[in-house]
């Protein structure tokens, strides 16, 4: 679960880590009333789900308040298209207002889920700023991680070394062990998947401050913070990942023509593996689990229909807690509701399945069982070819 910039600050700032001033404006009047509260010179960002903003035009340093309300009024309902965000873009609803900040240094801080470690990690570089991933690319040996023992806990010798190796001495370096600290606690009492400050910065004044930030909450975790569902913006969100949510979906929507139902997280990555293997461009990821019932199915089939990028179906199922005819039953039921003529290829094996075969085959629809996964794959992509 993602959240805007400055709710993650909000998070960062109620555990001591300092944050420049700022305001969250909803209208360009707000915008100019707040640059003005900064003393008229000011940063203006665009919230979004999505980082790269500023290179793309959605971070400006601004020198008086009725500029800010000009280039409040340019960045509200627009579409903000950065490197994360597809060609679509997101749409811009929230500005944050915030003081400008003389920065002397900057570098980048941040703890996520190590997947092969199936640990923390804290990852920190003197090169913060926009281009990190660059750098990550180019220069690996200018990133600093560590591997945080689950039982130990993060230490603070750990935190004072990684703080040494960026180069900060005297009470700065002091400042940053116990940034580092608090950034752990962040991250295990909001149970996080990634806290990230990109730039943390020294002022030249010599203070530590983050100054931009990103927070995503683990999913299976939010049932333990009722206050996590009343900050999700669900404007910045695909209304099919929305309607999927309530049924217990796991929906992403992606940028291709063939739409895929599959029960299982790891077996759905596969399939889009399998699929662009075979030149095809899968349309979503879309897992309904190991033990979907029929409705739950069928619902998950009509969201694929609703996605007008899709040009035909593939079904990956493994019929093991979940039967191969309950899938079939699923798939017939909402195909028929609305009408369904796109090509379908499905691929099934496990419990019921020549059950689950005879129902697709008796069924009027316009598919194809396939005999093991590549050539069910290979199918649907030939048939939109």
């Amino acid at each position: 679960m993602n959240i805007h910039e400055y709710q993650a600050k909000e998070i960062l700032s109620s555990y001591g880590i300092p944050i420049p001033r700022g305001r969250v404006a909803l209208t360009s009047d707000q915008v100019e009333r707040a640059a003005k509260m900064m003393g008229g010179r000011c940063v203006v960002k665009a919230q979004i789900y999505a980082g790269g903003r500023g290179k793309a035009g959605g971070v400006k340093l601004i020198h008086y308040p009725e500029q800010a309300q000009e280039y409040g009024k340019e960045l509200f309902g627009r579409n903000l298209v950065t490197s994360q965000t597809g060609p679509e873009g997101l749409k811009v609803r929230r500005i944050l207002v915030e003081e400008a900040v003389e920065i002397a240094r900057e570098f980048y801080l941040s703890i996520t889920l190590d997947r092969e470690s199936s640990r923390y990690v804290l990852i920190a570089s003197a090169e913060g700023g926009m281009d990190i991933e660059e750098v990550a690319h180019k220069s690996p040996e200018k990133i600093l991680t560590l591997i945080i023992d689950p039982l130990g806990g993060l230490r603070p010798y750990q935190a004072r070394k990684i703080a040494l190796e960026l180069g900060l001495f005297g009470t700065v370096c002091e400042d940053c062990v116990e940034l580092i600290m608090n950034l752990y606690r962040v991250c295990q009492e909001k149970d996080c998947s990634l806290v990230e400050i990109n730039p943390l910065v020294v002022t030249k004044a010599g203070w530590l401050m983050a100054m931009d930030a990103k927070i995503t909450f683990d999913d299976n975790a939010v049932y333990r913070h009722r206050e996590y569902p009343d900050m999700m913006d669900y404007s910045q969100l695909d209304p099919l990942e929305i309607n999927a949510g309530k049924y217990d979906l796991a929906y992403i929507k992606l940028t291709g023509s063939i739409g895929c139902l599959v029960n299982g997280a790891g077996l759905a990555m596969a399939t889009l593996d399998v699929l662009k293997e075979c030149g095809g461009e899968p349309a979503n990821f879309l897992d309904v689990g190991g033990g979907a019932t029929r409705e739950k199915v069928a619902e998950a089939f009509r969201i694929i229909l609703q996605d007008k990028d899709v040009k035909g179906i593939f079904v990956n199922i493994f019929g093991g807690i979940m039967r191969c005819d309950v899938i079939a039953h699923g798939i017939i039921e909402a195909a028929g509701e609305v009408h369904c003529t796109l090509p379908i290829v499905v691929r099934m094996d496990g419990s019921k399945v020549e059950e689950g075969k005879q129902l697709l085959s008796e069924s009027g629809l316009n598919v194809q069982v396939g005999v093991n996964l590549g050539d069910a794959a290979a199918r649907i992509v030939q048939m939109l070819g």
